[in-house]
């Protein structure tokens, strides 16, 4: 199978992971403008499973180490698979979370509190429970802090371009859920890792999985829970009227379902290289860099949708010192590993 072997591939890498990550949700403004938040995730969710299984017989079963991945999910335990699909509920949940937390709070309050909180207390989790034991660990939570602090600087920036009045009461409940979906957030990888070996990929421990075992096994528990958690969700959205499964074979289109399964593609391409790179670069190391997605959507949105036309007095500096803050973290963060 194909395992990344030096640390600056492994860092270039995690750079694709954070532009997987922050570019997938292009394809939601790509689809039908009628097309509910609810019915697209499903066609999400059918990409990532299609995506990882062509990467776990192409990358993960060719080539002289590490073991195929039908040797290497024949093998594993019950108790690593359950690890991985116990990560994969919890990342579905605070996804839904971090989707419903949007919904009432906003884009610029909502997205830079859930993602900031779970990228501190992630890369806190990852080094606790998957320590590399290398890591300059004073470069690396200072690299994480300018990292957050460019979050801050892009969710200021948001908020002063939305001129809609706000409901306090949705507004409030949409920060309770963004805590929520980003306390949640940061465990997922750091469960996911208890099934994978990451100190020898060529030569992994029985019992456990490889990189590429973990992808297949992680969106086929977020496709199977999704049946509980999304069908909840679109019985009783948070926002909006009910929708149903019928309107999901009905009302989208093949472009509109090819383009939600783009999307689900791109996130799960980042997912997979996020692990892939995490024995080499560390687990705490490629979840931070990867968590600097927000960033990299933040990119989207300036130069490529506009949103930030016609913004108020102070955005640009805001904007500027955002990309800088970003910048330096990363930087940081890099330095921290080698």
């Amino acid at each position: 199978m194909f395992i990344v072997n030096s640390y600056t591939l492994a860092v270039i890498l995690c750079f694709v992971t954070m532009l997987c990550w922050g570019s997938w949700g292009n394809t939601q403004k790509l689809a039908a403008r009628n097309w509910r938040y609810e019915l697209f995730y499903w066609d999400y969710v059918i990409g990532m499973v299609l995506f990882s299984l062509l990467l776990a017989f192409t990358l993960g079963s060719h080539g002289a180490e590490g073991r195929p991945f039908l040797q290497d999910v024949a093998q594993a335990t019950p108790a690593s698979m359950g690890w991985i699909l116990l990560g994969a509920l919890v990342f579905n949940l605070s996804n839904i979370l971090l989707s419903a937390s949007i919904s009432f709070a906003g884009m610029s309050v909502a997205f830079p509190l859930g993602v900031g909180l779970a990228l501190v207390m992630g890369v806190l989790n990852n080094i606790i429970f998957h320590p590399k034991g290398n890591e300059n660990l004073f470069l690396l939570f200072l690299g994480v802090a300018f990292v957050v602090a460019a979050i801050v600087c892009n969710g200021i920036a948001s908020g002063k371009v939305d001129t809609g009045l706000k409901d306090p009461e949705k507004n409030r409940k949409g920060l309770v859920l963004a805590i929520i979906a980003g306390v949640v957030m940061s465990f997922f990888s750091a469960l996911v890792y208890n099934g994978v070996d990451l100190a020898d990929f060529a030569s992994p421990e029985a019992g456990k999985c490889t990189p590429y075992t973990a992808i297949v096994l992680f969106t086929a528990g977020v496709f199977l829970s999704n049946f509980i958690i999304n069908t909840i969700v679109m019985k009783k959205p948070f926002i909006g009227e009910p929708v149903t499964y019928r309107q999901y074979f009905k009302d989208g289109n093949l472009k509109t379902h090819l383009v939600g399964m783009l999307g689900g593609c791109i996130w799960c391409l980042g997912t997979a290289l996020s692990y892939i790179t995490a024995g080499k670069a560390g687990a705490a190391i490629s979840y931070a860099l990867g968590q600097g997605a927000p960033l990299v959507a933040a990119i989207w949105g300036v130069f490529i949708w506009k949103e930030f036309e016609g913004a108020k007095k102070g955005v640009p500096a805001l904007l500027a010192a955002m990309f800088c803050l970003f910048i330096a973290g990363l930087a940081l963060i890099i330095v921290s590993g080698n």
